[in-house]
């Protein structure tokens, strides 16, 4: 079927849904060490859903000099910096072992966070980003400090005699009470899934023998701890915010065949979000927007090794009703960490509590999935906006540290992690964030290998005896290179992104012209057999932009390409560290000053014809009321200065 969504402006943005999408069989792990993918049938429908592309392995990736492995520096420099003992402080203590270091602070053991109960979250992401480093950069040191936590872990499930290990304060008790329906105070399921998931990921992406026996012990822990709980009773539970323990469990049941694990799985998943979703109903409005998408993500998982297309379906519009009309122009979404009614659009476009990071890194691995069954450039338009404006964009580029929210006050700033007091949810996955780059750049089937991002970089394609070295400035300029190096002449099939915000694009083979597209929002086929040192130069045309929500047509974010431009005002009444803090509760009153942004005027659907080019690439200027001149940069480049990202404009004087 198709589906037309209004976006910006007059324009129409039209995505395919297709009605019987394959799946994604190895997820992001495909050819990965240590991973054994189970033969069953499906109980469901009796075969599981075929991906039509596959991932390339982190491995075979690599990046070159630019922002991404400038951000991926940074991150691995502060990876290294931080203690794994510290981080084991609460683990060790409730399984009656002394610490061996002193615990972080923040959310990992300040008391003002203890209604959250979030203490151990930090390693789960720790493990994740380290797993990810050391498949990306094979630098042995992050396999060295996964293989130690792990056997820390081990030591803490011998000692106290239990496949659960937890840092919260009050131990396991607080997951007893959870599991008999006491009322709590925290999301026990929430915090132990993010070890969970760094297990999972040590064991898939650095080859941890030490980090799957301690998960397969903590996954039967769980099959035994719930196996009393009725499903009404399960289904209650599952109010309380529990990250992606579907996505979790259905992964190991694809690692191991232990059909346990599906069924666990399956009690996972929130009936109360998957029903309406999979019949086309949208109720998010007041939902907290982070405890949903994981559930979303392993809905996609479910659906995946057990063939039952209420997943496929709930997913599937989802992402459609989130990316496509929820989303601000960075791609992030919801106030205050909770989707709002877009007809109340104005109402909190200019919150300092937009776009909570977290949710950006969660749409993206939703959308990474979604594209790898069902390869849509509409998918890949959506992960390459979010990934600059909201992945890159909530990085310092000077000091590593991440944001939580990136909202759009006017004349806000964006706000940074501490390095050892704040550990936000954001803080962790901001650890995964900037070591997985490589993961969404190339795909594959058996005969073409897809370019979906304009990034420097280079893969291998080991069963072809190829590599692919693209040599590009994008978003400085709307051109990338591409260059092979053959063992010998081999025919593939290139399919290059035409990204629906490019007009046309032509494809150059040696230098020569051989395709012009008119079809924005697709791919462009080169299929030929490639010789060693042949080169394809994409060329894509770039213009400023308007996008605004249909609720609220006058008020308007600038783009150009992908990229959002936002208004810059220096830093004039901010102090000194002004963007460093602590609390993310601290969100909104930092820097409350009054602040009244230029004034902008002129019709929503022509102002971006008075947007001018500045002196560098990327930077631009427009006139205000007052004739002044506004500096308009890219939004991923703001690192300190106060900002603008969407503005409120008014019809000019007659």
């Amino acid at each position: 079927m198709t589906i037309e969504i209004r976006r910006t402006g007059a324009t129409r943005r039209r995505f395919l849904a297709s009605s019987g999408a394959g799946g994604l069989v190895a997820g992001m792990f495909a050819g990965m060490p240590g991973v054994v993918f189970a033969a069953q049938p499906s109980a469901t429908t009796g075969l599981r859903p075929k991906a039509a592309l596959q991932p390339f392995d982190l491995a075979d990736v690599e990046l070159s000099e630019g922002p991404f492995l400038h951000a991926q520096r940074k991150t691995i420099a502060y990876l290294m910096s931080l203690s794994p003992d510290r981080m084991l402080h609460n683990f060790r203590v409730n399984a009656g072992l002394k610490p061996k270091a002193p615990v972080y602070g923040g959310w990992e053991s300040d008391a003002q966070w203890a209604d959250i109960n979030c203490h151990g979250h930090t390693l789960g992401h720790y493990l994740s980003a380290c797993a990810l480093a050391y498949r990306s950069t094979r630098e042995p040191q992050f396999k060295q400090r996964i293989d130690y936590i792990a056997g820390e872990l081990a030591a803490c499930q011998d000692a106290a005699k239990t496949g659960l290990v937890c840092a919260f304060p009050d131990g396991a008790a607080l997951v007893a009470a959870h599991l008999r329906g006491d009322k709590i105070t925290g999301v026990p399921w929430y915090t132990l899934h993010k070890v969970y998931a760094g297990l999972r990921d040590a064991t898939l992406l650095a080859d941890s023998a030490a980090s799957k026996a301690v998960l397969i012990r903590m996954a039967d822990w769980a099959v035994v701890a719930t196996r009393p709980l009725t499903a009404a009773q399960f289904e209650t539970m599952l109010d309380t915010e529990h990250g992606g323990m579907n996505e979790t469990f259905a992964d190991l049941f694809v690692m191991t065949g232990n059909p346990a694990y599906r069924e666990m799985a399956e009690r996972f998943s929130h009936k109360a979000i998957l029903e309406p979703l999979a019949l086309g109903r949208d109720r998010l409005d007041g939902m907290h927007a982070n405890t949903q998408v994981p559930k979303i993500i392993g809905f996609q998982r479910v659906y995946e090794v057990t063939g039952n297309p209420q997943y496929r379906d709930a997913a599937a519009f989802f992402w459609k009703t989130v990316a496509l009309t929820r989303s601000f122009a960075t791609g992030g979404h919801g106030d205050n960490e909770h989707f709002f009614p877009m007809a109340d659009f104005e109402q909190h476009v200019f919150s300092p509590k937009g776009s909570e990071t977290c949710c950006q890194h969660n749409m993206l691995k939703l959308t990474r999935a979604l594209f790898l069954q069902n390869p849509q450039a509409d998918y890949a338009d959506y992960y390459e906006r979010t990934l600059y404006n909201g992945i890159l964009a909530s990085q310092d580029p000077d000091s590593g540290m991440v944001t939580y929210f990136q909202g759009a006050r006017p004349g806000y700033m964006k706000l940074y992690h501490t390095p050892e007091h704040s550990f936000w949810c954001c803080t962790g996955t901001g650890m995964e964030n900037h070591v997985k780059y490589r993961d969404s750049i190339y795909f594959h089937d058996d005969r073409a290998l897809y370019v979906n991002l304009f990034v420097p970089s280079s893969v291998t394609w080991r069963e072809k005896g190829a590599v692919l070295r693209q040599v590009t400035t994008f978003p400085d300029s709307p051109t990338t290179t591409l260059r092979w190096t053959l063992r010998r002449p081999t025919e593939l099939t290139l399919q290059l992104r035409h990204p629906r915000w490019s007009k046309t694009a032509t494809v150059l083979v040696n230098g020569v012209e051989t395709v012009r597209s008119n079809a924005a929002g697709s791919y462009v086929k080169v299929a030929r057999t490639w010789r060693d040192g042949d080169t394809v130069e994409l060329r894509l045309a770039m213009e400023v932009a308007t996008d605004h929500a249909p609720a609220a047509p006058d008020v308007v974010a600038f783009t150009y390409g992908p990229i959002v431009l936002a208004g810059v005002f220096g830093t004039k009444g901010l102090a000194k560290d002004a963007d460093i803090i602590v609390s993310e509760r601290k969100y909104g009153e930092y820097n409350d000053a009054p602040f009244t942004p230029p004034t902008l005027t002129g019709l929503p659907d022509t102002i971006a014809a008075r947007v001018r080019p500045g002196a560098a690439p990327l930077e631009f200027t427009i006139a205000s009321e007052d004739q002044s001149a506004v500096r308009l940069v890219p939004y991923h480049r703001v690192a300190h200065d106060r900002y603008a990202t969407y503005w409120k404009v008014r019809p000019a004087a007659v």
